[in-house]
């Protein structure tokens, strides 16, 4: 292990377990690694399955002036502490804070790494307030690292940094995917029926399925909208839908949240621990987001040889390719997101090969590649 020391710092500590599962180890044999993030238990899994030192520090998703200017103190102290020769940023929050922090206490290598805008969807005054705080954000930073080349494009577009600050690791990603652990191989026909049958699925559905938070930005209400009246055109369809809602930060409808819970082919998931199986019933995955950076569910339906109906956004529309691992609709479209839909399963069964869906994955945002290039990103700033 190098004695450059590396902090990652992300504002929950889920983030750094599932966002960055498996990095951290690997940056580890490198390098001396510590995870910073709100305090939480799951900090403890975090440096038992990662082998790391981590940090709790409080930061909020929401603006807090007084707790923000805390959080900054608090990274600030334990910045000049540590003396790491890299900081590096995930999620908007903890890019902000970290970062000024990092500025203040001379810290020579401040990167971030953007994995999608909230402030897509701002208007008025918020947007205004946000991209002051993107604009800030960048400025502290030493280099910025958009996940995807529609994020790079966007904020080209809208003048927060300049250019040469920007770069785009491989094709995007911000982990990329396991594609040894996401492998329908791993899953018999015994335990995909199994699965069938506990959820109360046909053999002869055909099944959709929905991973990811219930929420407006999510596309859920177009994704819903859609459903129901492909269910009253199609007797053989079920809906699986995997996530958990953010009732304080993004409600949805109450329209669509009874939907959700009493339309009768729409199976409620809850949080799904382990999305392979679910994958490997799914038949094709339906992902209307309205903003992404790069989204990891969709990288890993494809490796689980799953064609994907996506958004026309940023990350989707990249990983994406339509009529070869699945579809593209304009975004907030609910007509043409059902037409998609139906398209698919009226197609020809072997219009999507599942061994195409995953080689196209496998050969571009297998996770040991996105590692390889952000560790050589690493070693170049180190040697400057």
């Amino acid at each position: 292990m190098s004695n450059k020391k590396i902090i990652r710092v992300t504002t929950v500590a889920s983030s750094l377990k599932i966002l960055l599962k498996g990095q951290l180890s690997y940056m580890n044999q490198f390098y001396d690694v510590i995870g910073v993030s709100s305090k939480d238990p799951v900090l403890a899994e975090v440096t038992e399955i990662e082998g790391v030192r981590t940090k709790g520090i409080d930061m909020t998703r929401k603006i807090t002036p007084f707790k923000d200017l805390k959080a900054v103190w608090q990274l600030y102290t334990f910045f000049r502490k540590e003396k790491p020769a890299i900081v590096h940023t995930h999620t908007p929050k903890a890019g902000t804070l970290g970062l000024l922090a990092a500025l203040l206490a001379g810290v020579p290598n401040r990167l971030h790494t953007i994995a999608g805008l909230p402030l897509m969807e701002a208007t008025g005054k918020k947007r205004l307030l946000l991209n002051t705080v993107e604009k800030i954000t960048y400025a502290c930073a030493t280099k910025v690292y958009p996940n995807s080349n529609g994020l790079d494009e966007f904020v080209k577009k809208e003048k927060f940094t300049k250019s040469s600050k920007l770069k785009v690791i491989g094709e995007g990603s911000s982990n990329g995917v396991n594609v040894s652990h996401f492998n329908p191989d791993l899953f018999s026909d015994i335990q995909k029926q199994d699965l069938k049958n506990s959820l109360g699925i046909a053999e002869d559905e055909t099944i959709l399925i929905f991973l990811g938070r219930i929420v407006n930005d999510k596309g859920i209400h177009e994704l819903v909208d859609a459903f129901v009246n492909i269910a009253s055109k199609y007797a053989n369809v079920t809906l699986i839908v995997g996530g958990t809602p953010e009732k304080e930060l993004d409600p949805i409808k109450p329209k669509t949240e009874e939907l959700l819970h009493t339309h009768p082919k729409i199976k409620m998931a809850g949080w799904i621990e382990d999305v392979r199986p679910y994958l490997a019933i799914s038949d094709v995955m339906v992902f209307p987001s309205y903003r992404e950076g790069f989204p990891n569910v969709v990288m890993q339906a494809g490796a689980m040889g799953v064609p994907v109906i996506v958004s026309d956004i940023n990350g989707s529309n990249e990983i994406i390719i339509s009529g070869e691992n699945g579809f593209i609709v304009p975004v907030k479209n609910t007509e043409l997101l059902e037409k998609a839909i139906a398209d698919f399963i009226e197609a020809d069964s072997t219009k999507y090969s599942s061994e195409k869906c995953r080689q196209m994955i496998v050969d571009r945002y297998d996770q040991k590649l996105i590692w390889k290039l952000l560790h050589e990103e690493y070693e170049s700033l180190l040697k400057d």
